[in-house]
């Protein structure tokens, strides 16, 4: 065994992250301590060991496999994190937004997810080519995506909401008897917010923009509407968590944009993904309703990489708040990364099985945007009868190519019986233009 796998060795057998002196007494000190930091160096390099801490306070700890995440969803380091901040609130310092931290973060050179652990997500994310138009595969799972990522985001927000109930809401339109309409409202803002990231796939970038359409389209009437999509101007306190975040809203503003500015420079799209999760937490810039907005973004480079979303799914709400609050009061992402994988090999397994069942519709997929505008049109100009299937025929021949237009057809007219107001989101039609061409349609049968 050569003197780094020793090193490594021992590392592994350590339950909790130890120092460099720590390492090098229980290795019998007998190795220069240069050379233990530069092997535990090109450790981290490789992806085989994680630090936690700064300075003197540095801490090391070997990285556990994915696979080990179908056991358990923390790892020992993790719920050692989690016990320090569930003592009781009077025993936890007050702490501030630490601006230190987000600086020491440099886009693909430091990294939340070690780089074994990005190549195991991609071999379970990946499932289309470069080549396909980003978007593809959520498109591919969309009903389900809408059902799941609105539920679980939901329901880690305290929504009662079941999942059936869900599921009635978002494709029936039909809410839950004895609910509040703040949790239905919670729900159908996600269904906006989904159908915007996968809707606009092609065209999205990480952006201060798209943030900010993100946190209007969940948050909108739900909270005071000057705050809709806008960076807060007062103070606001994290319930359960000795974290303040920052006030000033001038500074919110310029640090988010740096948060958004560091995340477009992120190449990986897993490790992109997590550091919008964390720092959209963790900055707090709005008045209310940053976790979703986190979570949405965090499919932001997942979507339009055509990955596997990430839903959330079998996250418990309280195992949730503990990593979130390891991330304010300890600037320790070791929880909510495990959560991060535990969750994302699941919804993995769960959508391969929903693409099996439903099989692939790719002349759906391929020409969602041509179906949608032109069923817009249709609406907006009232056409019905022979002139709309003339309409339809017209701009098909025009626009899809002669092998696919037979298909493009059936599903033009297959979404135009059954559409009603369930299915207009993203069309840019309202539900006037929508009861009004409806009506007309019901005249012309009668």
């Amino acid at each position: 065994m050569s003197k780094k796998a020793e090193v490594l060795n021992q590392l592994n057998q350590e339950k909790t992250p130890v120092s460099l002196i720590e390492l090098l007494n229980s290795l019998g000190g007998r190795y220069p301590m240069r050379s233990l930091r530069r092997w535990l160096n090109e450790a981290i390099e490789e992806g085989l060991v994680e630090k936690t801490g700064r300075k003197k306070g540095t801490k090391y700890f070997t990285v556990r496999s994915i696979q080990s995440t179908e056991i358990q969803r923390f790892g020992s380091i993790s719920q050692t994190i989690i016990e320090q901040i569930q003592r009781p609130l009077y025993k936890r310092a007050p702490v501030m937004y630490a601006e230190e931290w987000f600086d020491s973060y440099h886009p693909n050179q430091t990294h939340y997810v070690p780089l074994h652990l990005r190549n195991q997500l991609h071999k379970m994310g990946r499932r289309f080519s470069e080549e396909n138009p980003a978007g593809t595969y959520a498109h591919q799972i969309f009903d389900r995506l809408l059902i799941d990522l609105s539920y679980n985001s939901s329901r880690l927000e305290g929504n009662t909401y079941s999942l059936l109930d869900t599921q009635k809401l978002i494709l029936e339109g039909t809410g839950a008897d004895g609910k509040l309409d703040e949790e239905k409202t919670m729900i159908l803002n996600h269904k906006e917010a989904i159908h915007y990231l996968v809707d606009h796939a092609p065209h999205l970038n990480i952006s201060k923009e798209t943030i900010f359409t993100l946190h209007y389209l969940l948050s909108d009437g739900l909270i005071d509407n000057r705050y809709a999509g806008k960076v807060r101007d007062h103070g606001v306190r994290i319930g359960g968590s000795t974290y303040i975040p920052l006030e000033n809203p001038d500074r919110l503003r310029l640090l988010l944009e740096r948060v958004v500015d560091k995340a477009a420079k992120i190449k990986d799209p897993y490790e992109q993904s997590l550091f919008l999760l964390v720092h959209i937490t963790y900055l707090q810039a709005f008045s209310d309703v940053n976790k979703r907005t986190a979570r949405l973004s965090a499919n932001i480079p997942l979507i339009t990489n055509n990955l596997v979303p990430l839903s959330f799914n079998d996250v418990e709400k309280e195992d949730y708040t503990s990593a979130i609050i390891a991330i304010y009061e300890l600037q320790n992402v070791q929880p909510i990364v495990d959560l991060y994988l535990f969750s994302y090999m699941r919804t993995c397994k769960i959508y391969d099985l929903t693409v099996q069942s439903i099989g692939f519709d790719e002349i759906r997929v391929r020409y969602r945007q041509q179906r949608r505008a032109l069923i817009r049109e249709i609406i907006s100009k009232v056409l019905i009868g022979d002139p709309m299937r003339d309409y339809v025929q017209q701009k098909t021949e025009i626009q899809i190519p002669q092998k696919d237009q037979s298909a493009f057809l059936v599903d033009v007219i297959e979404d135009l019986d059954r559409m009603d107001q369930s299915r207009i989101v993203g069309l840019g039609i309202s539900i006037d233009q929508l009861a009004n061409w409806l009506a007309k349609s019901l005249e012309t049968k009668v």
